[in-house]
């Protein structure tokens, strides 16, 4: 199961089957020092409330796995510094409001449920911070490397005996970006979802969008693209597959701006195109967790990892 699946599962049934009580607040005490970056008691036991709620692993299990997690995470940041990469509180924000959105909560909800079972929501974000600082890095160094073979593409698709009977959803797509700078007052972002919509009003198709845009002021309108429905994020394939062909989805923050997405066309077609992307993307990535897991591997061995 992986970490987002596990954090979903958790959150849902924090909401429902009610929360747990903050545990205490202990004297901190540096545990770990990782090429001489401290982890200390409360990270591994906030750590720890966090496994606990994702996994429903606890005691001295929870701990170990919290301490040996640290560890992994700051390896990834130092080796993510080294190489370049930095990670913005703009995708950290974004990573934490896609998890929300998946267990149908806003990320203020989410984050008062992690503090009201006694983990600080810094604590999830650092967490995601990590992974995304480790993607980046896997893309860099092994996007090359990792090829799938045809004969193995084949032999999952043939696993697969109800591909026949499946459809998919395929889609024309078109980004609009109303530019809003990113130290931009509220004021005027709230101006700039307000000409955001008032043009999503008045827009029939994707050429009229193209057109329309020039009556606005640094307003990016991008190139189309094909898209299979299972190639869309959760929150985006939902709202696609609701609005029709010639009008856009609702405008939604992001790192530029107010973001819609236009829907030129849509279609559908049998599965086999969408079965092999789908059996693609699962091959890629356990390869990717392998080099992953090598990498790792490779890292620790060279690190000063001092156990206190």
């Amino acid at each position: 199961m992986t970490m987002m699946r596990r954090l979903r599962v958790a959150a849902m049934a924090l909401v429902t089957a009610g929360l747990l009580s903050a545990p205490a607040t202990a004297q901190t005490s540096i545990k770990v020092l990782v090429n001489d970056r401290p982890i200390t008691s409360y990270d591994i036991a906030q750590r720890a409330g966090l496994i606990r709620l994702t996994t429903r692993v606890g005691g001295s299990t929870a701990r170990r796995q919290a301490t040996e997690e640290l560890i992994n995470d700051e390896l990834k940041l130092l080796e993510a510094s080294r190489r370049g990469v930095s990670v913005s509180k703009g995708e950290v924000d974004a990573a934490f409001a896609t998890l929300a959105s998946r267990v149908k909560l806003s990320p203020k909800k989410l984050s008062g449920v992690l503090r009201q079972s006694g983990v600080n929501p810094g604590t999830l974000r650092d967490r995601l911070r990590a992974e995304i600082a480790w993607g980046q890095v896997m893309r860099s160094r092994f996007q090359a490397e990792v090829r799938i073979e045809e004969a193995d593409v084949i032999a999952a698709l043939q696993r697969d005996n109800d591909k026949d009977a499946q459809k998919s959803m395929e889609y024309r797509l078109q980004s609009v970006i109303f530019v809003v700078p990113a130290k931009a007052p509220s004021g005027q972002k709230s101006k700039r979802k307000g000409e955001a919509q008032r043009f999503r009003s008045q827009v029939s198709s994707c050429d009229q969008a193209a057109t329309l845009a020039k009556q606005f002021r640094e307003v990016v309108v991008m190139p189309t693209q094909l898209r299979l429905e299972s190639e869309l994020p959760d929150n985006l394939r939902k709202a696609v597959a609701k609005t029709a062909v010639g009008k856009l989805t609702s405008p939604e923050s992001s790192q530029n701006g107010y973001e819609m997405i236009a829907v030129c066309d849509k279609r559908e077609i049998a599965s086999d195109a969408a079965a092999r992307a789908e059996v693609e993307d699962e091959l890629r990535n356990k390869e990717g967790q392998q080099l992953s897991r090598r990498y790792l591997r490779e890292l620790r061995r060279k690190a000063l990892i001092d156990y206190r």
